[in-house]
């Protein structure tokens, strides 16, 4: 069973309400829109954990940022077989 909804009404600029429903397909426009703050609201909550974490530990260097990504691209180049003579 799906989750209970209600109508809303917002505004936006013209051209973003364009672009949404054009792109929106069967679903609609308010499946769209509703998928895009859930998006938002996921990236709120990530930011808030982010400004936890880094008051309890500091901030996160540019270093530590680029190592994961580093560890990150290795990881998928290992998946995708490009990887298989990766050190």
């Amino acid at each position: 069973m799906s989750e209970p909804t209600q109508k809303y009404s917002i505004t936006m600029p013209r051209d973003i309400a364009e672009a949404a429903r054009a792109r929106s397909g069967p679903s609609g426009l308010s499946a769209y829109a509703a998928a895009a703050v859930a998006r938002q609201i996921e990236r709120d909550n990530l930011n808030e954990l982010i400004q936890v974490a880094e008051a309890e530990h500091g901030p996160v260097t540019e270093e530590e940022v680029q190592a994961l990504r580093d560890q990150l691209h290795q990881a998928r180049a290992q998946q995708t077989g490009d990887g298989a003579n990766a050190a």
